[in-house]
C-alpha cells in the first residue's frame, strides 16, 4: 500500500541509516576496507499506478519509485576482479571486467550472477572502458515477493551505477535506460521494455512520472500475439497503428470491425490512455480521491477487458477496494502473480493494512500461510530515483 505522506519521512525515509549501516558493515567484513570507503547504490521498486498494459503498444503510462528496493554496498576493487556477495543468495561470484561476456542462450540458466555479468556485457557492447571491478554486498527486502515492483531492473541498475563510479564514468539516466534494456534484451533475451528502467531512474520524490512509451519493445508478450496473428491473417493490417493513432471519436468503428476479444483489448488500450491523462491531471490539482478512482478503474479494465490476473489476484484486488482510507486499488504487474497495490489515505494506512490481513486470509488461509507475517501486507510511501550514497 502506498500512502502518501504517510510517515512523514519522504524521500529520506529509505534507505534508513540502520540499513546503510548492515550494508556498509558487510562490505567492511569482505573487503577488509575502512567504512569511510564504502558507497551505497540506492535502487527503489517502482510502481506504475495508471497505464497497465499499454506501455508495449506505445502508449503513455505514470511511475513512481517507493521507499524500498536494492541496497549495493561496494568499494573499487585494486584490479579488474568483481567480488560479490548477496543477502538473499548463497555463495560468492568472482570474474573479471575484462572477461568477453557472452549473451546467455538458455532462459532457465539465468540466477542472481547474471545481472552482475549482464552489466558488464552492457558497459562493454556500449564502449564504455572498464578497468576496475567492485568488492559488494547486495540485498534487497528481505521475505518480500517483489514480482511486479520491477526488482530485476533495480538490480540491474544498482550494477551499472556501482561499475560506472569506480570506473569514473559519467553516464546520465538516459543512457542508463539504453543499458539496463541492454541488460534485459541482449544478455539475458528478455523483451522488456524502457518502462522499468526509466520510472527507476527518472522519478523523484513527490512527483508522477508520465511517460510515453512510443518505440518500446513488447513487454506482455501472450496478449501481443494475439493481435500479431490476427495481423498474420491480413483481417485488419492496420491494427497496432489503430491502437496508437485512431481518433477517440473513430473508435465505435474499431471495436465493430475487431473480433469479441481484441475488441476489449481496444476497450481496454483506449480506455487506460484516458485514464492516465486524466490521473495526470488530477495529480497535479492534488485530487487523490479522484486518482484513486481512476486507479480501482484501470484494474477492472484489466480484469474484464484485458482479461489478466488470477483468482488469488482478483480477491487480493477486491478486499483492497473495501479497506478502509483505500481510495484506489489494481494490480501491480500482470495480475497472474506478485502483488497489487493500493492508494490510501496516509492516516488509515495501519488500520487498511490490518483489515486486508485479516480478510485475505479468510480467503486464502493456505497461501497466506506460505508467506512471512511481516510481509504480507507492506505499507510504503513514495520514494526517491536510484542514486549512490
Amino acid at each position: 500500500m502506498v500512502a502518501p505522506g504517510g510517515g512523514g519521512g519522504g524521500a529520506a525515509s529509505w534507505p534508513s541509516e540502520g540499513e546503510l549501516d548492515v550494508v556498509r558493515a558487510k562490505v567492511v567484513e569482505i573487503s577488509g576496507r575502512g567504512a569511510g570507503e564504502v558507497r551505497v547504490v540506492a535502487c527503489p521498486y517502482r510502481i506504475c499506478p495508471l497505464g497497465a498494459h499499454i506501455d508495449h503498444q506505445g502508449g503513455t503510462v505514470t511511475a513512481m519509485t517507493i521507499n524500498y528496493g536494492v541496497l549495493l554496498g561496494f568499494v573499487a576493487s585494486d584490479d579488474a576482479e568483481i567480488s560479490l556477495q548477496s543477502g538473499q543468495f548463497e555463495g560468492v561470484i568472482r570474474f573479471r571486467v575484462d572477461d568477453l561476456q557472452k549473451p546467455i542462450e538458455n532462459p532457465e540458466n539465468i540466477n542472481w550472477e547474471s545481472y552482475a555479468r549482464g552489466a558488464v556485457y552492457a558497459l562493454q557492447n556500449f564502449g564504455y572502458d572498464l578497468k576496475k571491478g567492485i568488492i559488494g554486498y547486495i540485498s534487497g527486502v528481505k521475505g518480500l515477493d517483489s514480482s511486479g515492483l520491477s526488482s530485476s531492473a533495480a538490480v540491474g541498475i544498482a550494477y551499472l551505477m556501482a561499475l560506472e563510479n569506480v570506473n569514473d564514468l559519467v553516464v546520465s539516466p538516459v543512457d542508463n535506460i539504453q543499458l539496463d534494456k541492454s541488460i534485459e534484451n541482449k544478455y539475458l533475451g528478455l523483451e522488456n521494455g524502457i518502462l522499468d528502467p526509466s520510472a527507476i531512474l527518472l522519478s523523484r520524490y513527490g512527483y508522477l512520472t508520465f511517460m510515453d512509451c512510443k518505440g518500446c519493445n513488447i513487454t506482455y508478450r501472450r496478449r501481443v500475439d494475439i493481435i500479431r496473428e490476427f495481423l498474420s491473417a491480413k483481417r485488419l493490417p492496420v491494427l497496432f497503428y489503430v491502437l496508437q493513432a485512431v481518433k477517440m471519436h473513430q473508435v465505435f468503428f474499431v471495436m465493430c470491425i475487431l473480433e469479441e476479444n481484441l475488441a476489449r483489448r481496444a476497450e481496454h488500450y483506449f480506455s487506460e490512455m484516458k485514464r492516465v491523462v486524466k490521473g495526470r491531471d488530477a495529480w497535479a490539482r492534488g485530487d487523490l480521491r479522484e486518482f484513486g478512482q481512476l486507479i480501482s478503474a484501470s484494474g477492472r479494465s484489466s480484469i474484464l477487458n484485458y482479461e489478466c490476473g488470477s483468482k488469488e489476484m482478483i480477491q487480493l484486488y477486491e478486499i483492497l477496494l473495501k479497506a478502509p482510507g483505500v481510495l484506489g486499488a489494481r494490480f501491480s504487474g500482470a495480475g497472474f502473480r506478485g502483488c497489487c497495490l493500493a492508494v490510501v489515505e496516509s492516516g488509515h494506512a495501519e488500520a487498511a493494512a490490518a483489515f486486508v490481513r485479516a480478510e485475505y486470509e479468510k480467503a486464502q488461509p493456505e497461501l497466506v500461510s506460505k508467506i512471512p507475517p511481516g510481509r504480507r501486507v507492506l505499507v510504503c510511501e513514495p520514494g526517491d530515483g536510484a542514486r549512490v550514497i
